[in-house]
Formats: structure tokens, C-alpha cells, sequence
């Protein structure tokens, strides 16, 4: 298998070679030249996440060797995760796809948890002996995610940048309290686009890389822009498929739906890719929040990130510079690299393209809930069902409820549950119409008093650990603070 890229077909690269270098050199993203076919879902039906991790990595990354691949997911899914590592919960011909029971309680875990072995696995396959800086931008679960994946791992260093004031302070204090000694984290006086931007400048900046490859250093990426990223998560939904199956909740070969939150589109996109391999899904439900940017790119075929950034609820979806979508605008486009390269071009002038006449996928629905709709799915399904479910997850329940009133369709949808309600207490407590403590932690414990379940430890634990990076900085001194921390060393 190889990867292309989507802004020049004649450059590609080896999966090793796309997953240590993150983005191609013109600042396309890396995708797979084919779709490979899944086996018969018969033959994966018995299988445990864990070996169904690995046939369907094993299809994309060939190179890195059945052995090499085997340590990888035998390290990533071990005992980080519950005996089931997807748990599911049903509620009529909708199921929840619970992602958020690592260590970060985001459903981030799922992908960074593998991505450091896969990284240092094709280090060692290409022979590279500089030390990687991974580069993140998080709009608040990828930077914990990637901190808790890459903590200690030998020959890698890991820097986070987030927007201050844009996340969730249970997901601030998940990072800036991260222990490991090869890691970074830096507050931006901006928003997640401004952070993301600036790394995107930083991997096109060739001075700067030409310097730190000098002394010894290579960049590479844990955003879903990196396609060790991104793979992994197409496993999960075949798993969900394959446990709907068991439960004799569908049929061999029926079609089910996929709603997914989002707002960088990566999520979704691997839901995407495994219907490519014949996984048999059928319509693809994108879920906005106030950021509604997707929802009116599929709706009206024009990408328009020219307008406020609302920050709410759900932060990690405070995104209007989707990154993710360029895979799937060169996939409907029939591969017209000079096409996604125009349209990129035009976003980065002007925060908008025209899309209209390429879109050709009509089993994509989209659809956005603002606060009031999401306050009003978390009490409803709460009251109703018994069941507490994050904002995210509340974005994505609303966008079904949309659907199936629009269409009438009672087909069986699978909806990812992308994060714990206990990184949001605060707005589930409000939502469901009990009063809210101003102590956060006090916020938690009064939520998994009426779960009637434990405080996960993730969350105790913070309040025994210290605030270790303390960094801010503007947008622009994004490079200079990697500066400091990697060619000075005058950071902490």
C-alpha cells in the first residue's frame, strides 16, 4: 500500500514514510492510493478488538511487519481500556457507541493510544536516528490524548499547543499537568483554527526544519492530518457493525446509518473510509454544533470559515478550518489533486471554496443543535432512558432525532459517543435541571453520585497533580516557543 498525496498524485510515500512525516512536503495530506476490501464479516465476526485492530491495520500498513504491527496493538489496547474496549448501549434502533473509556475519557484514547508504537515502530523501519517532535494543535481531548500516548517514549518528544480560554478547564488541567519529561504544552491567545494554522506554518516553515533537523530533529504530526491516526479509527465502527450483528439487532449485509460529532472531520472520515472497504453503511450523519461550518458545506456545496468562532459546550467541535475534509474532497472529486490543491489555495486566502459542482455523495446528511438543543437531548434522554451522555455526544443525538424526523427512516444508527460525560459535569448537571457547584470537582461527584457510579481515576488524580506548563504565547510565537524549548532549551 501506498500513500499519495491529495494535492500532487505523483508524490508518494511508503505507510512507514507517511506516518514519521505527517503531511506531504507540499502540504497535502497523505491517503491511501486504494481502498482495501475487508474480509468476509463472517471471518471477523468472533474476533476480540484487538485482533480485529490488527487485520484491518495489516491492510494499510503492510510494511511495518506482522510483528512489529502485533507489539504495536498488543501495547495500545492492553489493560489502559476496559475488559470491553467499545462498550455499546442501545436505546431503540439507536446505539451508542461509547469511545471514551482511556485513560482520557475522550474518545482520542482510541487512536493516540497506538499511533506512538506505529510512529516508533516506522522510525525503526526507515532507520531514522533524529528524534521526533510531535506537533499537536487540540481544540481540548487530542492534546491529553497525545501526551498520555507519547509520555515517555523513547526517541519522541510531544508538543501541545491549545487554545487558552477554549477548553474545558477538566480538559486544561489534563494537560497542563502531564508528567512525562518529553512534553510541551502551550496555551495560544487565540482560537483552535489559529492553532492549528500556526503548526501547518511551522511544518511549511523549511528554515526552521532545516534547523531543527541540524540539531538532530524531525517533525512529524499526531492530528488526524496524520494518517496513523486516522486508520485506526476506522476499526472501531466495523467493530460496532460486527457487535450489532452478534446481538442480533441486524441482519448479515444490512445497512446501518453512522452519526458521528465532529468538527476537524476525522471522525467522520474513517466511518467514511470503512464503508470504502465494504463495510455495509449507508448514510454517513455529520453532527455540527453552533459552528455549523460542515453543516452548511453539505448543504449548500460552499465551505465558508469566514465568520465568529462561537465557543461552546462541546469545545473540541470549536472548529472552522475542518483539516480532515480535504481527504474526503479529493476522494469525491475522483482524485482531482489540482482541484483540492485550488481549493485549499482559496481557503487559505480567502477562508472559503466553491465545492458545489464536486460534491457527488448524497448518502451524506448533515445537520447542527445549538446549545438549547443540546441541553434539551441530555435532559430528555436522562428522564427518559436513564442514560448521560456528554455534549458531543448530545450534538449527535440531536442530529439523529433531526434525521429521523425529516426522513422517517427507523433504520438501526450507530452513533459514536466521543467523550465522557464527567470532562463536561458542569453543562450535563445544568441540562438535566440540577443545580451546578462553581467547584468543578464538586460538579463531578455530585454527577457520579446521580450515575450512582465511581469518579473515574483520570479525574481524581488531578486534583493530586501540579500545573507544570504554564507557557502562553500569541499565534504568531508558536515557532519561537518551540525555538526556545528545542534549539535554546530555555523552557521549562
Amino acid at each position: 500500500m501506498k500513500f499519495v498525496s491529495t494535492r500532487d498524485k505523483k508524490t508518494w510515500v511508503s505507510g512507514q514514510q507517511a506516518i514519521v512525516q505527517g503531511i506531504s512536503e507540499e502540504g497535502g495530506l497523505f491517503v491511501p492510493e486504494c481502498f482495501p476490501r475487508l474480509m468476509p464479516l463472517g471471518e471477523l465476526l468472533n474476533l476480540s478488538y484487538q485482533e480485529l485492530a490488527y487485520e484491518i491495520l495489516s491492510l494499510y500498513f503492510e510494511d511495518l511487519g506482522e510483528t512489529s504491527l502485533q507489539m504495536a496493538v498488543d501495547a495500545a489496547y492492553d489493560e489502559k481500556f476496559p475488559t470491553e474496549v467499545v462498550p455499546m448501549h442501545s436505546i431503540g434502533n439507536s446505539t451508542f457507541l461509547e469511545l471514551f473509556h482511556g485513560r482520557t475519557l475522550a474518545f482520542k484514547d482510541m487512536a493516540l493510544s497506538i499511533l506512538p508504537h506505529l510512529m516508533k515502530a516506522s522510525a525503526e523501519g526507515l532507520g531514522e536516528e533524529r528524534e521526533i517532535i510531535v506537533l499537536v494543535a487540540t481544540s481540548g481531548d487530542t492534546g491529553k490524548a497525545a501526551l498520555e500516548g507519547f509520555s515517555g517514549a523513547k526517541g519522541i518528544e510531544v508538543s501541545v499547543f491549545y487554545p487558552d480560554g477554549g477548553v474545558s478547564e477538566m480538559q486544561r488541567l489534563q494537560m497542563v499537568t502531564t508528567q512525562g519529561e518529553n512534553t510541551y504544552v502551550c496555551g495560544i491567545r487565540g482560537n483552535f483554527d489559529d492553532a492549528q494554522t500556526g503548526v501547518k506554518k511551522i511544518f511549511a516553515d523549511p528554515s526552521f526544519t532545516q534547523e531543527l533537523m541540524q540539531k538532530g530533529y524531525i517533525l512529524s504530526s499526531a492530528n488526524s492530518i496524520n494518517i496513523g491516526r486516522l486508520i485506526p479509527q476506522i476499526v472501531y465502527y466495523v467493530y460496532g457493525y460486527l457487535q450489532l450483528l452478534k446481538e442480533e439487532k441486524i441482519k448479515g449485509g444490512e445497512k446501518i446509518h453512522v452519526c458521528v460529532p465532529t468538527g476537524n472531520f476525522g471522525n467522520v472520515l474513517a466511518a467514511y473510509y470503512a464503508k470504502e472497504m465494504g463495510l455495509p453503511l449507508d448514510r454517513l450523519i455529520v453532527a455540527s454544533n453552533d459552528n455549523r461550518v460542515l453543516t452548511d458545506f453539505f448543504s449548500e456545496g460552499i465551505y465558508d470559515g469566514d465568520r465568529p468562532l462561537y465557543l461552546t459546550s462541546s469545545p473540541s467541535m470549536d472548529i472552522l478550518i475542518s483539516s480532515n475534509l480535504e481527504r474526503f474532497i479529493y476522494h469525491s472529486s475522483n482524485e482531482d489533486a489540482q482541484a483540492v490543491m485550488d481549493a485549499m489555495d482559496s481557503l487559505k486566502q480567502n477562508r472559503r471554496f466553491d465545492w458545489q459542482s464536486q460534491i457527488k455523495d448524497p448518502s451524506i446528511y448533515a445537520y447542527m443543535a445549538d446549545e438549547v438543543a443540546v441541553s434539551e437531548s441530555i435532559r430528555e434522554l436522562y428522564l427518559e432512558h436513564g442514560y448521560v451522555m456528554d455534549p458531543h455526544t448530545a450534538v449527535a443525538y440531536s442530529a439523529v432525532q433531526q434525521y429521523r424526523s425529516e426522513t422517517g427512516d427507523s433504520a438501526q444508527i450507530l452513533i459514536a459517543s466521543t467523550a465522557s460525560p464527567f470532562k463536561f459535569a458542569g453543562k450535563v448537571l445544568k441540562s438535566i435541571g440540577h443545580e451546578v457547584p462553581q467547584d468543578e470537582f464538586k460538579a463531578v461527584e455530585d454527577l457520579a453520585q446521580l450515575m450512582e457510579i465511581p469518579v473515574p481515576t483520570a479525574v481524581q488524580e488531578l486534583l493530586e497533580l501540579e500545573e507544570r506548563h504554564r507557557d502562553l504565547c500569541q499565534p504568531e510565537e508558536m515557532e519561537e516557543m518551540l525555538c526556545k524549548k528545542y534549539l535554546r532549551g530555555t523552557n521549562d
